[in-house]
């Protein structure tokens, strides 16, 4: 389904009419700014003289306290904030003191239970066999070390307060002894049911007990979890089952596999108590969110060699080649190995047990690295990232394919182990696979080519450098170094020391010098790529044409254009200027249809004959132009050239110098905001960038939540998201209660005119489930407040698609559109918007799109849906039929 309407912000608007539930009762009843330094009350009577909030730039002020000031300060906020938040956690209190309590009584802390103790009170199939049946109670109130105690403790901080809020302390207690019982139980039964199958792992730790609160406690993660939002929600439950998961799959000790199997009692009993909680049924995720998610498994497969470095007796199924990730340092017996084999290998032993005594043991992290760093590029949604993610794992694979056909025996033993250490790579190219839609931001050519550059000529001097002056040393190397002997060394110096095994003969190091070359060569590299990639990724994702991006804000900064012109802005959009720079239209290509970002903009007087520049510069190339959601004035023109138009929206602007909510037509408007003073809700100014991180999340949390209610692909072209708001000229204005709790927020758009923004357009608006009723219109009543006092003289509450007031007669194609935006109503709701909007007792100005030929309209449709729903799948396609058809 392709929609020909849609503007800024519409999408998200018509969620106003949802009802929320009631706010709390709070003190505060004023408006504030960002900065708190001006208020007014937001219950004043429509048409007071009330003060509008201060956009100017901030005072002086007080002078700003010296860092190590700062860094008291901090620390005694946050041991205030903890203190503050166990006193309202008694449960968690109680069963933080009786942890450390008892394992401090039995002298448990520092090596964990003697083993009489663990014996009598730990879990596990010989303590089941010798009928100790309270054991699943016991190993609640005892931890393996002091390293366990120290990270229960820190979960137990964690989710216990959080639970004992939204759970209640009861169900909080209940959750965490039935979660633990039930885990441990399920955990024991795992292990036992692999061992009696012969499954090697398995049989390996079958003999084993365990102890430890964690199993109830992710069991309660799990649960509370259901009671957060959206987005926290999602993020909590994945790493509620990454955690264990990696822990069971690399170290693979009992404990870890009762602690996975209680965050999935946790998360199946979480389902079951709250399956009627309406929001609970959906479960998609934004673009960015998911990317999110992406990023975070990677960092969990880079995580789980090192964890697992850090155990003497791992015996997970991932473990069994972890070294191809993580390298570890050979034993002695190992090395004696290799010594009894001859001469040279003995020495290539003893030159990679140097290794880990020099700083380029590093170089045995190298995997994990890559992989976080790729990570932090994931997270970006950069195609580059993906790319290499997927070779990385490619390559793992075929390393452990390599090692299968060398060493194998044909026993199942070995195939076993090979076919269990196969599966995390196949699973994460999988993940990516199934993912890749969503990695498509693109890195310019000019910083791709840097990025070539840096990482190339820093494998260039290191290999020259090690080559180079290996030769000029040969007498440090045993044999006798050569210019082809070296360059066969060169992988080596390049990969982490566990795979040392799989590469040729080479030249060993054993002078002062040659030494050097070996540790630093590599590790010098290295250090500059991963540091390369990490700059990169970090750094924004500009648009393609960078500077013609910078000329166009500067253009339109200068001379302005329509209420939708800042949207020219946004990334994906390309640019055409006329041949005197006066004027520019902002376009996207999509099957060959040059779709244009609402009205040329720049010099008002050349902005008529952009028209048909733009027309003529897309001729040249087999281009279809369409001007898509511009005002009449550019209709008039395109019709000048003989274009066809038609209606596709409607812009509702409001006038600000003469604005009272007086008279019986803004009755809706005072009670939003008389409502709003009562409840202690204030309107805030902030700019996204500089918005506390707690606001930040809470927006994309609430974000994350209308995103995931909807079924249907995250709309784009004129619908601003959470990338867009990261703008230093769009204003944020949030809806907050006293206790610092989001309940709504808007975003606007400067509309310029020589120079200074004269009117706001509204974009991205978005309200809390638990928002009070009434927020959007307190929101935007506020801030039609806050503009009037500065100084502007309109304000757009942006385009409602397909929908219209019907001044006009219609034509057939018309009348067509009439039909779908009815059609879809049930879907997108874009007439109860346009009704919505009509409190505010907006003038209509209608917005049209002019095309050339009638006969390129399917193409232009088609265009026009892409645009709009550029990663709609079949599925989803089909869900959108049922809910037109239903």
């Amino acid at each position: 389904m392709t929609l020909l309407g849609a503007a800024p912000g519409a999408a998200a608007e018509q969620e106003q009419n949802r009802g929320g539930a009631q706010s709390r009762l709070l003190v505060p009843k004023s408006f504030r700014t960002g900065s708190g330094s001006e208020r007014v009350d937001a219950a004043a009577p429509a048409g007071t003289d009330a003060v509008g909030p201060d956009h100017s730039a901030p005072g002086p002020g007080p002078s700003a306290p010296r860092p190590p000031q700062r860094v008291v300060r901090a620390a005694a906020g946050l041991v205030t904030r903890l203190a503050a938040r166990l006193g309202e956690a008694p449960l968690t209190l109680v069963l933080l003191v009786g942890l450390w309590a008892v394992g401090a009584a039995t002298g448990s802390l520092t090596r964990g239970p003697s083993d009489a103790l663990l014996e009598q009170v730990g879990i596990g199939r010989p303590t089941l066999h010798a009928g100790r049946w309270w054991t699943p109670l016991t190993s609640l109130f005892w931890c393996s070390g002091i390293g366990a105690y120290v990270f229960t403790s820190l979960l137990l901080l964690l989710v216990g307060p959080a639970a004992e809020r939204r759970l209640g302390r009861l169900r909080t207690l209940g959750v965490l002894v039935a979660g633990q019982l039930a885990g441990v139980m399920a955990g024991t039964v795992a292990v036992a049911v692999g061992a009696r199958l012969g499954e090697q792992w398995t049989l390996s730790i079958a003999g084993q007990t365990a102890v430890g609160p964690g199993v109830g406690l992710f069991a309660l993660a799990g649960v509370l979890g259901y009671r957060l939002t959206v987005l926290w929600r999602r993020r909590l439950h994945l790493l509620v089952l990454l955690m264990p998961l990696v822990m069971a799959l690399y170290v693979g000790h009992l404990q870890s596999v009762q602690r996975f199997s209680g965050a999935l009692v946790g998360l199946a009993a979480g389902a079951l108590l709250f399956r009627r909680r309406p929001h609970l049924r959906s479960h998609r995720s934004s673009h960015t969110e998911t990317r999110v998610l992406v990023a975070l498994c990677l960092v969990a497969a880079a995580l789980g060699p090192m964890i697992a470095s850090l155990y003497d007796n791992a015996a997970g199924p991932f473990n069994t080649f972890s070294e191809i990730y993580l390298s570890h340092r050979l034993t002695p017996d190992e090395v004696a190995d290799f010594c009894s084999v001859s001469a040279h290998d003995c020495a290539r032993a003893h030159a990679v047990q140097r290794i880990f005594d020099t700083p380029a043991r590093l170089m045995a992290t190298l995997f994990p690295a890559l992989l976080l760093v790729l990570a932090e590029g994931l997270r970006r949604g950069l195609r580059f990232a993906w790319r290499i993610t997927v070779a990385t794992e490619l390559l793992w694979t075929a390393m452990l394919v390599v090692l299968f056909a060398e060493t194998s025996t044909g026993s199942s033993d070995v195939v076993q182990y090979f076919v269990e250490a196969l599966l995390l790579p196949m699973v994460t190219v999988g993940l990516l696979l199934a993912t890749r839609k969503r990695f498509t931001l693109r890195l310019p050519r000019a910083v791709l080519g840097r990025l070539l550059a840096v990482v190339g000529g820093a494998l260039a001097v290191a290999s020259a450098a090690y080559t180079g002056l290996g030769v000029l040393t040969a007498g440090q190397f045993e044999p006798g170094a050569t210019f082809r002997g070296l360059v066969h060394g060169l992988p080596a110096q390049f990969l982490p020391p566990a795979y040392n095994d799989l590469l040729p003969d080479y030249p060993i190091a054993v002078g002062p010098f040659a030494r050097a070359l070996e540790t630093y060569c590599g590790l010098g590299f290295w250090a500059v790529a991963l540091a390369a990639l990490l700059l990169t990724f970090r750094r924004p994702v500009v648009q393609v044409a960078a500077e013609d991006a910078a000329r166009a804000r500067a253009l339109l900064t200068e001379h302005g254009g329509g209420t939708l012109s800042f949207l020219t802005t946004w990334d994906g959009n390309h640019y055409w200027f006329d041949e005197e720079g006066r004027a520019a239209v902002a376009y996207r290509v999509l099957n060959t249809v040059a779709l244009t970002t609402g009205d040329p903009f720049g010099d008002p007087a050349a902005r008529d004959s952009a028209v048909a520049g733009f027309a003529r510069y897309c001729d040249a190339r087999g281009w279809t132009p369409c001007f898509y959601s511009v005002t009449p004035q550019t209709r008039a023109a395109a019709g000048e050239l003989g274009w066809r138009s038609l209606q596709v929206a409607e812009d509702t602007v409001v006038a600000l110098p003469d604005l009272a909510f007086t008279g019986r037509k803004w009755q809706d408007i005072r009670t939003a905001l008389n409502k709003a003073g009562k409840q202690g809700i204030t309107a805030e100014w902030w700019s996204y960038h500089e918005a506390p991180l707690a606001l930040k999340e809470q927006i994309r949390a609430i974000s994350e939540e209308w995103v995931s209610e909807k079924g249907l692909p995250e709309m784009g072209f004129t619908l601003g998201g959470l990338e867009e708001l990261d703008d230093p000229a769009v204003r944020l204005l949030i809806a907050i209660d006293g206790d610092r709790a989001v309940h709504g927020l808007t975003s606007w758009m400067p509309v310029y005119e020589n120079g200074e923004p004269v009117g706001w357009t509204l974009d991205f608006m978005r309200r809390s489930s638990d928002g009070f009723r009434g927020v959007t219109e307190f929101l935007i009543a506020s801030a039609a407040l806050g503009f009037k006092q500065e100084g502007a003289r309109f304000l757009s509450l942006s385009g409602a698609p397909l929908a219209r007031s019907e001044k006009e007669p219609p034509t057939g194609l018309q009348k067509t559109l009439d039909w779908l935006g009815r059609v879809l109503e049930p879907v997108y709701g874009f007439r109860s918007l346009l009704a919505f909007k009509a409190k505010f007792q907006p003038e209509y100005r209608p917005m049209y799109m002019a095309y050339p030929d009638p006969a390129a309209l399917p193409s232009i449709t088609r265009a026009i849906g892409k645009a709009y729903l550029p990663h709609l799948t079949p599925t989803q396609g089909v869900r959108l039929m049922r809910k037109l058809s239903s």
